[in-house]
């Protein structure tokens, strides 16, 4: 494989990264929220497009929709039932209570599921390679670098051009006042909510093919996730985005080209990247 094809594959896995990452980062930042579960509606996502494809026989990007709004739903009915009573908690509650959501949602995918891996068929047109400059690149790794770039186009306006975003900042930075203008703080606090879990349905489904789907994918990953949003500033799309780009090339050509310590090289761009940026790439200071 050619340098140019390293980056290709990197970057596409970046992508996927920032897919499931970017909800935890909004809920992380902008709600003051530590969901350690957030790679559960991933998996979600994961097992019902598998699911559907074996079982049903539907199209791939007929389900890839469903899934989102699968992953809308779960988080929303965790969001009633559970979460929102652990928002003005402090963080060691909040991690208790989602890391027990996320090995409850481990044993329940073993025994629903089993351990295996579940495999996915992908679409004809995704499947194969076409040539770039004398470089074959993956049909479906160029389809997961445009789903990304689109998805964030799509956030960055949502939450910086939209008066939903302006409730967003408004409802976190000000809650009292927010309520007192009339805007419904619980109402965006689930859709906040709702959007991110069908954003990371949507980033599991995505990458069955690339990530792999278990039972044990929400707590193989969730290092990963918390990486990206930690070095990239939580609560900033734009800082989630470029740091699961770097983080996903580092890995892929780590693995690639000093396969004896790839698995490390994450860690170790982490750690630069953290102490030339504490705050992470686009962290505000004084942030909580």
């Amino acid at each position: 494989m050619t340098t140019l094809g390293v980056l290709f594959d990197g970057i596409a896995y970046g992508m996927l990264l920032f897919l499931i990452s970017v909800g935890l980062s909004v809920t992380m930042g902008l709600m003051r929220f530590i969901n350690l579960a957030h790679g559960v509606f991933a998996m979600a996502g994961g097992y019902l497009v598998a699911t559907l494809a074996r079982q049903y026989d539907v199209d791939f990007f007929v389900a890839l929709p469903l899934a989102f709004l699968f992953g809308a739903a779960l988080s929303l009915v965790l969001e009633r039932t559970l979460y929102r009573h652990f928002y003005k908690r402090g963080p060691l509650d909040q991690v208790l209570l989602t890391v027990g959501i996320l090995f409850v949602a481990t044993a329940t995918a073993i025994y629903i599921f089993g351990s295996q891996q579940q495999p996915v068929v992908l679409p004809d047109v995704l499947r194969g390679r076409f040539d770039v400059f004398g470089v074959e690149l993956s049909r479906y790794r160029l389809f997961l670098v445009a789903a990304g770039i689109v998805i964030t186009l799509v956030l960055v306006f949502g939450l910086e051009r939209t008066r939903f975003g302006a409730r967003i900042r408004a409802a976190v930075d000000r809650q009292s006042v927010a309520e007192a203008m009339g805007i419904r703080v619980e109402r965006v606090f689930q859709a906040t909510f709702a959007i991110g879990g069908g954003l990371a349905a949507l980033g599991g489904a995505l990458g069955i093919d690339v990530l792999g789907l278990d039972p044990n994918f929400a707590q193989r990953y969730l290092v990963y996730f918390l990486l990206v949003v930690v070095v990239g500033g939580p609560g900033s799309i734009v800082g989630t985005l470029i740091a699961a780009l770097v983080l996903g090339v580092a890995d892929v050509s780590g693995k690639y080209y000093v396969p004896q310590i790839g698995a490390f090289v994450i860690y170790a761009m982490m750690i630069v990247l953290l102490a030339l940026f504490p705050l992470g790439l686009f962290g505000k200071r004084g942030a909580k």
